[in-house]
């Protein structure tokens, strides 16, 4: 029922203030389709304007996601036996089909390289997948091959290493120095309340730890640390973790939109090659450089480091001559 206090007469936007789980594209769509009734009639014009106690019946069909099908999409393999496969993930991908990314997946590419081994494995959308990168960030991701993998996995990053060998790190290139050189961000993460794709630090949130360290330090036009390079490692393993503590602290990822837009006028600070490598970079400086697992099926400790990709290194290098 229409409240009047939705802000906006108009059905697209009654609608978007009472479903904020819809989006506006879909709360559009299904308007369009004919599934929005109001006094037993559809409405298809989402400028509509409707009253203050207004009954409003809109008709949801559950989704029903297609199985992802195999894609001959290159991977950087740099482990792979009968249990697992470890990659180094390049930025630009996406681990798995979700609204607005149904092909070109990780997903897609592992059906393709893995077979019907995976199936089922974690879910028809997911399968094999048991941890994820955001689709901009680099470095080391591990998969299961197989139920039992899945499993010991599974376990594992819910562990995040307080009772285990896990360990997950990463590279950060953060704006500014922090004033010591190592730290802890423990503050629980939650859904921002108001932009949907963001996640928050809020009371109430899930526990939330990410430990710190400064490998170095940079210097800007004025003398002043403008950046330094974080090793970062996981103690849980929220949506957006990394990204949303630093930015916390006050020392938000460089190139990083969503949670670093305030400080754009720090590049100001840098010089015109660093200026440049971070223009170029195009994405928040993230980097998952370090994988430490146990083996699901052998329980035989297994190390692995990626090196920065060449859009960070230029970025690495920028900074340094900045010196």
């Amino acid at each position: 029922m229409v409240e009047g206090s939705e802000g906006s007469a108009r059905l697209d936007r009654v609608l978007a203030a009472r479903l904020p789980e819809l989006s506006r594209s879909r709360l559009k769509a299904l308007i369009l389709a004919g599934a929005v009734h109001l006094k037993a009639s559809a409405v298809r014009d989402p400028a509509y304007h409707v009253a203050s106690g207004d009954t409003i019946i809109i008709d949801v069909p559950e989704a029903a996601p297609a199985e992802p099908k195999g894609e001959d999409i290159a991977l950087d393999i740099v482990f792979e036996d009968d249990d697992i496969v470890v990659l180094n993930k390049p930025k630009g991908l996406v681990v798995h089909p979700a609204a607005g990314h149904e092909t070109g997946t990780l997903v897609n590419a592992l059906i393709a390289h893995c077979g019907a081994s995976l199936s089922g494995i974690g879910g028809v959308r997911r399968p094999g997948i048991v941890h994820r990168l955001d689709k901009d960030t680099t470095g080391l991701m591990v998969v299961a091959k197989n139920d039992l993998a899945h499993a010991s996995l599974t376990a594992q990053f819910a562990d995040h290493g307080r009772t285990g060998a896990m360990r997950r790190g990463y590279m950060a290139f953060a704006w500014g120095v922090p004033n010591r050189h190592r730290g802890t961000a423990d503050a629980p993460i939650d859904r921002h309340p108001h932009a949907r794709e963001k996640m928050a630090v809020r009371q109430g949130g899930r526990e939330a730890v990410t430990h710190w360290e400064i490998l170095e330090s940079f210097h800007g036009r004025d003398g002043k640390g403008v950046a330094a390079l974080l090793a970062c490692e996981l103690e849980t393993g929220r949506t957006h973790q990394i990204r949303v503590h630093l930015a916390h602290i006050g020392h938000p990822l460089m190139g990083d939109a969503v949670y670093g837009p305030h400080f754009k006028t720090k590049a100001n600070q840098l010089g015109p090659e660093s200026q440049a490598a971070l223009a170029a970079l195009g994405r928040q400086a993230l980097h998952a450089y370090l994988l430490v697992l146990e083996h699901p099926r052998t329980g035989e400790l297994l190390h692995w480091e990626a090196p920065l990709p060449e859009d960070l290194l230029l970025l690495e290098r920028a900074l340094k001559a900045a010196l």
